[in-house]
């Protein structure tokens, strides 16, 4: 069975467990504070332009979320998700549990728009009943979404302005973030993003680490104590420079970009196989996550060589299903997929 249902279905990139390997008899200062975080950071800086910023490893994306906005907001201040946001439907009430509600506002191909943050921070903001609602203060955004959809530089200026009014920090999850940096349609840079938001963190995890996440703070007033919460959230690691060894492997010689570019190019190749085969999309991808529409027919025959991941119902007779590339994906498994498809045509 090849595995196209995510992309953290295998260990590492060879690079860093050759680097953990080589380094596995030597002894480092614990939590962090040790040379290879702080090599990482050094590595990772030099894509972040001249903004200040301190860099903070983490074990997981939800960790960095709950932790991230637990950190930022009061009792009664509260985050903005797009409905089919990460932290909305997939972290099991983690940032409910924090205390903080999240506002649910409707997607637009995945992503939220600059005006349906506005409508939603205006009925606590301009509708004179303050008291009664829990303040907006932070907008959380997924690029890639939840459906492979990127951000335009345009789409984040314009929800930068929104944030501004309103007094909101501007908060990017970056799971997925060297597949939306090295996608064809991608006009953002991690220069961008420090100089748009207020935080954001760059996915290990899911683009060939074993794990752990780089989480980038901007705003000098979110970084008082933030180690503190870190901690509080289970979010030390002691033995950090395990996560550090292996951002440092990603970023030194950019083989982050390099390997989660080669993982769109199949996506791509896979995309143009299904449209070969006569097959839709429920949302148009350029990133690693295709959404195609199959009868029940298609994914039982799909299903016998292939894992994939089940989305949702369309019709009586038709299901969206993804299938993810990934930093792993070899051309082979691809070259497969392309001969099963044409066979259905």
């Amino acid at each position: 069975m090849i595995r196209f249902n995510n992309d953290y279905n295998q260990g590492a990139h060879p690079a860093i467990l050759s680097a953990l390997q080589q380094t596995n008899q030597t002894s480092y200062a614990g939590y962090g504070e040790d040379e290879w975080c702080e090599a990482a950071r050094k590595e990772i800086r030099k894509y972040l332009g001249e903004t200040d910023n301190e860099i903070y490893f983490m074990i997981g994306g939800t960790q960095v979320n709950y932790t991230v906005i637990t950190a930022a907001l009061r009792p009664y201040q509260s985050v903005i998700s797009a409905d089919c946001g990460h932290i909305n439907n997939h972290e099991a009430g983690s940032i409910e549990h924090t205390g903080h509600k999240v506002l649910i506002v409707p997607a637009e191909n995945g992503k939220l728009t600059a005006k349906s943050i506005a409508d939603e921070a205006a009925k606590y903001y301009e509708h004179g009943e303050a008291e009664y609602l829990t303040q907006p203060k932070m907008v959380f955004l997924s690029s890639p979404s939840e459906f492979g959809t990127t951000y335009k530089k345009e789409e984040l200026m314009e929800i930068r302005k929104v944030c501004d009014k309103y007094g909101m920090y501007m908060y990017v999850d970056g799971a997925r973030m060297g597949y939306w940096l090295t996608s064809d349609e991608c006009d953002v840079t991690l220069a961008d993003l420090a100089d748009l938001a207020d935080l954001f963190y760059i996915g290990g995890t899911k683009c060939g680490a074993l794990l752990g996440e780089a989480l980038v703070i901007i705003n000098p007033k979110l970084r008082d104590h933030f180690k503190t919460y870190m901690k509080q959230s289970g979010g030390v690691l002691a033995k950090g420079w395990l996560l550090g060894l292996q951002f440092y492997e990603l970023f030194k010689d950019g083989l982050y970009f390099e390997i989660t570019k080669k993982a769109n190019k199949f996506a791509m190749m896979m995309k143009a196989a299904f449209e070969k085969a006569g097959m839709s999309f429920y949302i148009e991808s350029g990133t690693n996550q295709q959404f195609v529409i199959l009868t029940k027919a298609q994914v039982e025959k799909l299903a016998e060589k292939f894992v994939f991941e089940f989305s949702h119902d369309v019709d009586e007779n038709h299901v969206c299903v993804r299938f993810c590339t990934s930093w792993s994906t070899t051309e082979e498994d691809i070259n497969i997929l392309v001969d099963e498809l044409n066979t259905m045509i």
